[in-house]
């Protein structure tokens, strides 16, 4: 099988819908922005993109890749094949996670073509500002591979993977009130603290790293597989 027919396979057992949640929430949060918008000028609605990028991208990719974990119904099978099944999970998350990245990035490269991006000045710049939603992407959907792992229950997972997302939006001035936790403050771009950026960034960065080794970990065990299946 060559890549392009396995990428469609991959792409099918993932589902459609997984792979357009970044397209959709960034539509539904401009479509936000320019219902409240008081001029097609006044920045509202490109304000309400860089929300997008680091707020709605992110949560596709955490709750799309904890879905897209644990979805085959034979694990079994799965095992007797000459590629290994975890690499077969990764490559589908990998699918996942990359249709939020393309997203954000079509979505960046607007802003900063059309001068949004320069006007406001947390965004960090060009190239260290896509630490925007770069690291957000990476820590939940980092969360999302390894509660799939661990859990092997989709739905399981995703609540897992949104509830740090869910918290960050509801406590946010708890969350930020103590310093370890606002290295892991999600929203640091557009809600956080200035001087906490960039530690913020590379904590969420180095801990995403620990939870794909995790996943990793977890689905090269196949007794265990074997047995949440049975479960």
């Amino acid at each position: 099988m060559n890549l392009v027919a396995l990428l469609r396979y991959d792409a099918r057992r993932v589902g459609r819908w997984l792979l357009l949640a970044p397209v959709l929430l960034t539509a539904a949060v401009a479509a936000g922005g320019a219902l409240v918008a008081r001029s097609p000028h006044d920045g509202t609605v490109p304000h309400a993109l860089l929300f997008a990028v680091e707020m709605a991208i992110p949560l596709a990719a955490g709750v799309g890749v904890a879905s897209a974990v644990g979805r085959d119904p034979a694990v079994e099978l799965q095992l007797t094949m000459p590629v290994a099944y975890r690499i077969t999970v990764f490559r589908r998350c990998a699918l996942t996670a990359a249709a939020s990245c393309l997203v954000a990035i079509a979505v960046c490269g607007a802003l900063v073509v059309t001068g949004w991006w320069a006007r406001w000045p947390r965004t960090h710049g060009v190239l260290l500002g896509q630490l925007t939603w770069v690291a957000p992407v990476c820590w939940l959907a980092g969360l999302g591979l390894a509660a799939g792992a661990a859990l092997r229950s989709p739905a399981a997972a995703a609540a897992v993977a949104a509830a740090p997302w869910l918290a960050d939006q509801v406590l946010p001035d708890q969350v930020q009130a103590h310093h370890w936790s606002r290295l892991l403050y999600l929203f640091a771009t557009t809600e956080g603290r200035d001087a906490d950026w960039e530690p913020n960034r590379l904590v969420l960065l180095g801990s995403s790293v620990a939870l794909v080794t995790v996943a990793w970990i977890l689905l090269g065990r196949p007794e265990r597989l074997l047995g949440g299946e049975a479960e």
